[in-house]
C-alpha cells in the first residue's frame, strides 16, 4: 500500500514526541522521510509514498512536505491532532519505527551530513529528483553490509 508523505510526517513527528527530548525539526523529518522511503524500496521494491525526493543543498526533501512545514524553520514541528497511527499498516508502522529507532536519535544537520556522503544525493544536481532506483540500489548495499 502506497500512502502520503504527508500521513508518514505525522507518524515521525508522533514517535518524536512520544519520547520525553523528542524533538523534530523539519530538516530531520526530511531525512526521515529519504530513509523511510529508501528502505522500503529496498525490502519491499514498492515507493512508501508517492511523492517524490529531490537533492537539496541541504540533502535530500520531498518538497511538499518541506514547504508545508517551512514556517517552523529549526523549531520543533507539532502533533497533528487530527492523524490516526493506524491509517498506516502494521508492517509500514515496523519499519518507520525502525527508522526512527536508527536515525532519529541524531539532529536534522548530522542527519544532512550523513546524506552529503551518500549516493542517491552526491550524484544528483541540487533541485533534481532523486530516483526510487538510486535510494533503493544504495540502502539495499547498506542492509547487505549490515
Amino acid at each position: 500500500m502506497m500512502y502520503n508523505a504527508s500521513d508518514i510526517s505525522k507518524y515521525f513527528i508522533r514517535c518524536a514526541n512520544l519520547e520525553a527530548e523528542g524533538v523534530i525539526t523539519n530538516m530531520k523529518l526530511q531525512k526521515l522521510l529519504y530513509y523511510a522511503q529508501g528502505f522500503h524500496l529496498a525490502l519491499f521494491d514498492t515507493p512508501l509514498f508517492a511523492e517524490t525526493i529531490e537533492a537539496s543543498q541541504y540533502g535530500p526533501v520531498v518538497p511538499e512536505i518541506y514547504r508545508q512545514y517551512k514556517s517552523y524553520s529549526c523549531n520543533a514541528l507539532p502533533e497533528a491532532t487530527d492523524f490516526s497511527p493506524e491509517i498506516i499498516n502494521l508492517d509500514t508502522r515496523e519499519l518507520i519505527d525502525e527508522v526512527y529507532e536508527v536515525f532519529g536519535k541524531y539532529t536534522g544537520t548530522a542527519l544532512a551530513n550523513l546524506t552529503h556522503e551518500e549516493a542517491p544525493w552526491k550524484e544528483k544536481p541540487i533541485n533534481s529528483v532523486i530516483s526510487h532506483q538510486s535510494m533503493k540500489d544504495y540502502l539495499q548495499g547498506q542492509l547487505i553490509k549490515d
